[in-house]
């Protein structure tokens, strides 16, 4: 399931042809917990095909601070692989996925509703409006972030 970008933009062309629509959505998915699997479940039926771009180890680090991500991007795609309703992955290198966006065109950008098109970035945004893509916010699944997880794991660890 894991493609390279180039490889992505070949298999982008044969979906465009077959008359499928892409949706792609994105993020670190450091600890996989159940608000990661609901977003993902529903912008998997957004469109015909669901594609994550996973923030790579060094973007995860320019995002979130040196001692994140706690599992590497080698595990982390070999989790989301896992999932049925995920259909290809994309690592990332960059904080911003504005090259990725451009080069693979989707017809679909979904983003959890902790997000908003005021609140995404807006490098991010300026890619996804010069190519056309329908941007979508689904419902968030309060409670639930690998940030909180994380203080839970320590809270734990500091009490055993």
């Amino acid at each position: 399931k894991l493609l390279s970008l180039d490889e992505a933009v070949k298999q982008r062309a044969l979906l465009r042809v077959a008359g499928k629509r892409l949706t792609v959505t994105n993020g670190c998915f450091d600890l996989l917990h159940a608000g990661h699997v609901y977003h993902l479940r529903d912008a998997a039926g957004q469109g015909d095909v669901l594609w994550l771009l996973l923030n790579s180890d060094a973007s995860v680090q320019a995002l979130k601070g040196p001692t994140r991500p706690v599992q590497s991007e080698v595990y982390r795609a070999y989790v989301m692989a896992a999932l049925e309703f995920v259909d290809r992955i994309i690592l990332f290198q960059s904080p911003r996925l504005n090259v990725e966006i451009r080069a693979l065109t989707p017809d679909i950008y979904v983003k959890a509703g902790d997000y908003n098109i005021k609140t995404i970035d807006k490098t991010e945004k300026a890619a996804l409006l010069d190519v056309g893509v329908d941007i979508r916010f689904l419902p968030f699944l309060d409670g639930f972030s690998s940030t909180s997880l994380m203080r839970k794991i320590s809270l734990a660890n500091e009490c055993a």
